[in-house]
């Protein structure tokens, strides 16, 4: 969840961390800070809330030196206060720790023994102490990091700064990511290559296991078991990386906005133009063999997977089975004969999801991958990782990545259809060319936004909302629950239609608006009855249909939000759009922060 930055720089390397961090803020913004090498002198300056408030710090209180660690929280251990920001220092030694130490009371523990005590209350600074004292039993630096690391258990990315060496970063990771940057007489690390985009564009991908040992001039790499090795290094893309608002308020607005654009590069990567096909990397897979598909993932990638499990059953008669991945990986199913196992996240880090994934691993037929970030760890562990052609998300609240992560499980399923005999050529050759035709449609329904943005000036008011959908529209009505509730705080639930009078049809008042999700399709007349028994109790409506069905439900409504006439296997992309536009000006007109909302990060790397 946090994000961890090293340089050891030619320059004064404090504004280099400063940038390296704003890139890195996504994943935690409770406190920042800095550690720097000044003429050997180890120094550090930190501050709570945004990377903004250590910003202003720095302007007042400088810190010099070329070598020097950063940090920015999501905080676990302890409440963000500023004497548990990042860099921890004990002695000689500074931390900064993308994890959770599951040990950490123990080593308390051994450390209290000795008579070391401790000052916060996170498990990080038990890092530092433990390096300090092997220091103090005579250990170099790169002794003691080794000896402190194989005293940790649990989930860690980690990067040591120590007083006196001005040429030296050690990092370390274990189930927590972490990348090796190379420059021309300077070496970084940082969480992510998007953190180190603006100074290098060749980045090393530590393994789990892997301790690094840093110069500005070279790189030592052993594996878990101490032996040396040799990762490759990589040529990332500068503009995939790129970070800016590109003249909107807000990242999400932007990333919104993108969705035509990213979409129609998704389609490019996997539409063959010469045959008219759908083209997979790597050989592909053999659809015909498969049984069944488990699919696994976490938060707004779960509900990308639910969708499409209907698209899957329906079109490609393959049975489906889908997990949120922190259940799935502690209920240890069973992974029969010719089961295909599919993990789904944006940033390919997600703790939960690389854990299930191993589970998988040696028991599912082949292993599959939807990710944004194709050198992730659940990428790489992948035997088929399909990219989803994104380009950087930075909003916490994830809008082009799911309506990319819809639009490939689509185009695998339509190639699972053909493949497995249910959709004939001509049958695939309407399909695709529906989805060619996507990026346009998704243009105009981006034309709803003023209208969106009046009726969320009433929406902010309330204190409940309640989305109803039915068939692929319920996996949409969760997504639009989920929104609301990360970006505007506002409760949300989502329900299949047809259980309203199981239960949610109590909660109904005047005051109670409810977003009905009804594109005019074969259960519309079921939804607009779900409606008309809420619209019966004072409930206030606000239907997302199509023209048709605005002309046949629309009235009473509280609102109407009129969508384009699409074909219903397309429906769930198209109609992200007003979901994601409720929640983005709802939150605007209650004043949130809609890019990083509060308790929230975008990668959770932790459990």
């Amino acid at each position: 969840m946090c994000g961890i930055v090293g340089v050891l720089g030619q320059n004064e390397v404090a504004p280099l961390l400063v940038e390296a961090l704003k890139r890195l803020e996504y994943r935690g913004y409770d406190s920042a800070g800095i550690a720097t090498l000044n003429n050997g002198q180890l120094d550090r300056r930190r501050a709570v809330g945004k990377l903004v408030n250590l910003s202003d710090l720095l302007v007042h209180e400088p810190l010099a030196g070329k070598s020097g660690i950063g940090h920015t929280r999501w905080a676990t251990h302890g409440a963000p206060t500023l004497t548990n920001t990042h860099p921890h220092r004990a002695g000689p030694v500074a931390v900064v720790h993308n994890g959770i130490i599951e040990n950490y009371r123990e080593l308390r523990a051994e450390l209290a023994a000795v008579g070391i005590a401790h000052h916060t209350e996170t498990d990080t600074e038990t890092v530092a102490l433990l390096a300090q004292h092997h220091l103090d039993e005579g250990a170099t630096p790169e002794e003691a990091a080794r000896r402190t690391i194989a005293q940790l258990e649990g989930a860690y990315a980690l990067c040591f700064l120590f007083d006196g060496e001005d040429d030296l970063l050690i990092a370390a990771r274990q189930g927590s990511p972490l990348a090796i940057g190379h420059g021309d007489g300077e070496m970084f690390v940082g969480s992510d290559a998007i953190a180190l985009a603006p100074l290098t564009d060749r980045i090393t991908y530590l393994e789990e296991g892997d301790c690094a040992v840093l110069t500005r001039t070279s790189l030592k790499i052993t594996d878990a078991t101490g032996a040396p090795v040799t990762r490759p290094m990589r040529q990332i893309r500068i503009d995939s990386a790129r970070v800016d608002k590109g003249g909107h308020k807000h990242f999400m607005a932007k990333e919104i906005a993108e969705q035509p654009t990213v979409i129609s590069e998704a389609l490019a990567a996997y539409l063959d133009g010469e045959t008219g096909g759908i083209t997979l990397p790597d050989g592909g897979i053999n659809f015909a063999g498969l049984e069944r598909i488990t699919m696994v993932a976490c938060g707004t990638a779960y509900f990308a997977c639910v969708t499409a499990k209907y698209w899957f059953e329906q079109l490609a008669r393959l049975p489906v089975e889908v997990d949120v991945a922190s259940e799935f990986r502690y209920r240890e199913p069973p992974i029969t004969e010719g089961t295909a196992a599919l993990f789904v996240s944006q940033s390919g880090e997600t703790a939960d999801t690389l854990a299930a994934l191993r589970y998988c691993e040696g028991k599912a037929e082949i292993i599959l991958s939807v990710v944004n970030v194709d050198e992730s760890s659940i990428a790489r562990e992948s035997d088929l990782a399909l990219r989803i052609h994104a380009g950087t998300e930075i909003g916490v609240a994830s809008s082009k990545a799911f309506t990319c992560q819809l639009t490939v499980l689509l185009l695998l399923a339509l190639k699972a259809a053909h493949a497995r005999g249910h959709l004939n050529d001509d049958g695939l050759r309407k399909h695709i060319a529906g989805m060619r035709s996507l990026p346009g449609m998704l243009n105009e329904a981006l034309g709803i936004e003023e209208t969106v943005r009046s009726l969320s000036q009433e929406l902010s008011k309330a204190t409940d909302v309640l989305f109803l959908g039915r068939g692929v529209m319920y996996p949409l009505a969760m997504e639009g629950a989920l929104k609301l509730k990360e970006i505007s705080y506002i409760h949300a639930e989502a329900y299949a239609s047809g259980e309203l009078k199981h239960g949610p049809i109590a909660l109904i008042d005047e005051k109670m608006p409810v977003v009905v999700m009804a594109p005019k399709y074969a259960l519309f007349d079921k939804t607009v009855s779900n409606m008309q028994e809420v619209m019966a109790r004072g409930g206030k409506i606000i239907l997302i249909t199509d023209a048709e069905g605005a002309k046949d439900a629309g009235d009473g409504t509280w609102h109407t939000i009129i969508m384009p006439t699409i074909d219903p296997v397309l429906a769930p992309i198209l109609y992200a759009v007003p979901a994601q536009l409720l929640a983005y000006h709802t939150a605007v007109a209650k004043g949130t922060d809609v890019d990083q909302p509060r308790n929230l990060a975008k990668s959770v790397t932790v459990e």
